[in-house]
């Protein structure tokens, strides 16, 4: 990959927009869009799109739909590369840093790159006179690998570890419908996706849905125990917090007698005593807000 420094205007070039590079990583959530579409109108397109020689976009797709949408100009600098997919790869790279993208999307993403991948490693092992040998796509317990590692390949082209990328192939040739669309709403995880890939895998193919859906049905419901037990834990610690202040708040006799033993014991500097004043005003104010809210609670004290 090179920069050429070869600058085009929207007004002097048409560039070109491939499916398979516009579509390589997840679309942008609505908010997302919005929020760039808003900085478009009112700063313009001050990022170049980035364009391969050929003048297909390779990084800036949304911004190009947009100011084609309202008609705004864009710059785009030309970068050189070996290949497609060497391109899709710098898309894939640049992007990570810019977008939360998780382990399920990216191995997704790989599987995009599959083919090229493939293509790649059969023209390599062409060239060197040795017979093209894909690797088991399918183990997730690491045999003993053939000379090419397809899925090692896929792996380390969206940083990630071989054992998960080899979950995510599983998935995408076996898994039923529920469990992607599970994976893809964020609602498993890639091992939880896989267990239950691997238990209904031996089913009758028209029973692995219904079972699957079942799994899934039970995971969810696991995880509503597990965040109801979270909250009632969270309220726990907050009684806890506001008893164990007012245990120790009514243990105070605050007299001016024990507040000048106090400051003498404690060997208070002038500092520490305007301090302590500050913090105690302070401290009053959160007692008096605490007081606020509970006497709006006192009409729903039966509901509590």
């Amino acid at each position: 990959m090179k920069n050429t420094g070869i600058i085009y205007s929207s007004t002097e070039r048409t560039p070109v927009v491939l499916p398979e590079m516009a579509e390589l990583l997840p679309p942008l959530s609505e908010e997302q869009l919005g929020a760039l579409e808003t900085d478009l109108l009112k700063n313009g397109c001050y990022t170049s799109i980035i364009v391969n020689e050929d003048l297909v976009v390779i990084d800036g797709h949304n911004r190009k739909s947009l100011c084609d949408k309202h008609g705004l100009p864009y710059q785009m600098l030309v970068f050189a590369f070996d290949d497609l997919l060497e391109a899709k790869q710098w898309a894939l790279d640049t992007q990570k840093g810019r977008r939360n993208l998780d382990k399920w999307e990216l191995g997704k993403i790989a599987l995009k790159l599959k083919p090229e991948i493939e293509a790649r490693a059969k023209a390599n092992m062409s060239a060197g006179g040795r017979a093209y040998r894909p690797s088991e796509e399918g183990s997730a317990t690491l045999p003993n690998l053939p000379p090419v590692d397809t899925r090692k390949e896929l792996a380390d082209s969206v940083g990630l570890g071989e054992r998960t990328m080899g979950k995510v192939m599983q998935i995408d040739e076996h898994a039923p419908a529920a469990v992607k669309e599970a994976l893809d709403k964020k609602e498993l995880s890639i091992n939880q996706g896989y267990q239950i890939t691997k238990q209904v895998e031996d089913l009758p193919e028209e029973q692995r849905e219904q079972a699957a859906q079942e799994a899934l049905d039970i995971l969810r419901a696991k995880k509503e125990i597990q965040e109801k037990d979270a909250e009632i834990d969270r309220e726990g610690k907050i009684a806890g917090i506001f008893c164990k202040a007012y245990e120790k708040a009514v243990l105070l006799d605050p007299t001016e007698e024990n507040v000048r033993i106090w400051a003498k014991c404690t060997r208070m500097t002038r500092d520490e005593m305007e301090n302590t004043v500050k913090e105690s005003r302070e401290l009053a104010e959160v007692f008096r807000t605490i007081a606020d809210l509970m006497e709006r609670l006192l009409p729903e004290r039966g509901t509590l």
